[in-house]
């Protein structure tokens, strides 16, 4: 290791990130490169993870083989008003970790991501320690000095980046973490997770005559045996077959049958969930069966392998803490689904069915008390003003499985409009950026999002871009002997223009939406605690 080490045993470094989420792996690459550019040498930066890094490098995408990733969404008319590309204009190191990893559109194969996040780290310099807790942390006033592991070694440095689902080591700091949705009054309601599995030998040709064969079948009342199979995943329950029934058909009266693209496959159906849930005997309703067969994402990958984020499982907030803090390990339970998973596939044509390591913990609560907190209205207002905006990037607010209990406090409240459009919004960090731990910041779901913002902003592409940019504010702050917390937008903005980094900007304000979305936000509780 490339440390300094003081009499007292300490290594000493600049930058230390905690969590090897893409989004902060991206932050010390960024940081370690710039730091290079400035000086011609670079800087000793150590990553520190609570992951098995010889199982790869990458956190949730990686360990937990989340292949079909979540790209940017733009409006089609926008984007061919101002020309750009099917996913908008990326942060620079996004499109060099895709361009690395042979993306063709959306479909990440996690040994290729691993490959290209292993060798920006290693042009980078950057030390990296796995299976890592933290004993103990240092604070000296508003500053964060050192961490202590488990194992007894103790790590000081300048400025620290928290890149874990649960701000992991923004808590050991004393940083204040609200549970689950507690903006919105739902301390103990947290989004479910998933446990991504690949499978093998089962071809596309297969899938979709089986689910179009399906379709045929679950709308023809004359089907006995079909419509038996309908009603076992709905419960019995008349009103959710007439739901699951309508899913199947579109406008028109065609057939929702599955799509196949370039390097994924969109299931626009629920057929091979209620052919998974009538297998099981289980209804179709998370709560009430402990599990869920959603609409699959699929994502292609090489050797006839397909990927599948499908698969929800409910947690509580404090659930949600437990799994993220037990370097997000699947319960005994979600492996034994995995088991009746395998023997359903290899009944349809898998030969073997191979779950993730980790789960995709989608979120895990918000710190507060960061410099400017983020909320959904302000992202359907565009968020950060164009002449500071780093990037732009549009995700609906999703919220995968549910907020439980939100939708009967939204009615409760008088709202009965809970879809909002699309938001579209430029990239920013403040909202990261710890003030009572100046030199601390933290890029995840855990970051200071209130009411609605965290079901857009927890996605890796927009945390990418603020990473990018927490990379290029650490050294700032490094360099000119001050902390994160100082650091503006408009400081970041420039090396970024200045490096022929900055993407196209073009927030685009949605007023009477944000209108609409700030009073329900308003109304539940959606609080700033700054």
């Amino acid at each position: 290791m490339r440390t300094q080490s003081s009499p007292s045993g300490v290594r000493t470094y600049d930058i230390i990130g905690f969590g090897d989420e893409v989004p902060g792996v991206f932050s010390v690459v960024t940081a370690a490169r710039e730091y290079r550019r400035r000086t011609n040498k670079y800087p000793r930066i150590l990553l520190l993870s609570k992951g098995n890094l010889q199982q790869g490098i990458g956190g949730h995408l990686i360990r937990g083989k989340l292949a079909y990733l979540d790209r940017s969404q733009i409006e089609k008319s926008v984007r061919d008003a101002l020309r750009l590309d099917t996913f908008g204009d990326p942060p620079a190191i996004y499109k060099e970790f895709l361009q690395k990893a042979g993306v063709r559109a959306v479909a990440l194969d996690p040994a290729k991501g691993n490959a290209a996040l292993k060798q920006m780290l290693a042009e980078a310099s950057i030390d990296y320690i796995s299976n890592v807790g933290i004993k103990a942390v240092n604070k000296q006033g508003n500053k964060l000095i050192s961490i202590t592991i488990l194992s007894g070694q103790t790590f000081s440095a300048k400025q620290f980046i928290d890149a874990t689902v649960n701000a992991e080591l923004a808590q050991a700091a004393q940083v204040e973490k609200l549970k689950g949705f507690a903006t919105f009054g739902l301390p103990e309601s947290e989004l479910a997770v998933t446990l991504v599995f690949e499978t093998k030998g089962l071809t596309i040709t297969q899938l979709k005559n089986y689910e179009l064969q399906l379709l045929k079948r679950f709308t023809n009342f004359s089907d006995i045996e079909a419509q038996k199979w309908l009603w076992k995943a709905a419960g019995n329950n008349d009103q959710l077959v007439q739901q699951l029934r309508k899913d199947m058909v579109d406008a028109q009266g065609n057939l929702k049958s599955l799509w196949v693209g370039p390097d994924d496959i969109l299931v626009r159906s629920p057929a091979l969930s209620v052919a998974y849930h009538s297998f099981r005997n289980l209804k179709f309703s998370l709560y009430e069966s402990g599990m869920l067969f959603d609409k699959a994402n699929i994502a292609i990958l090489p050797d006839g392998r397909l990927s599948w984020n499908c698969v929800l499982f409910p947690v509580t907030a404090a659930e949600a803490e437990i799994l993220a803090r037990n370097s997000a390990k699947p319960t005994s339970a979600m492996l034994s689904e995995m088991n009746f998973l395998e023997k359903w596939f290899k009944s349809i044509g898998a030969t073997e069915l191979i779950p993730a390591s980790e789960l995709y913990i989608r979120h895990a609560g918000n710190v507060t008390g960061v410099v400017e907190p983020l909320d959904g209205a302000n992202m359907l207002m565009a968020s950060v003003s164009s002449n500071e905006a780093l990037g732009t990037f549009g995700y609906h607010f999703d919220v995968r499985g549910g907020i439980k209990g939100f939708a009967e406090k939204a009615y409760a409240n008088g709202f009965t409009q809970l879809n909002f459009q699309l938001p579209v919004y430029n990239v920013g960090f403040q909202h990261t950026l710890i003030k009572n731990v100046r030199n601390l910041a933290v890029v995840s779901p855990c970051s200071g999002f209130t009411g609605m913002a965290s079901g857009s902003g927890r996605i890796v592409e927009y945390n990418s871009g603020v990473g990018q940019a927490l990379g290029i504010a650490a050294i700032t702050a490094l360099l000119s002997n001050r902390n994160l917390a100082d650091i503006t937008n408009q400081e970041v903005r420039r090396i970024l223009l200045d490096t022929k980094r900055l993407p196209r900007i073009f927030g685009i304000p949605k007023i009477a939406e944000s209108s609409k979305l700030a009073a329900l936000e308003s109304s539940l509780g959606n609080v700033f605690i700054a």
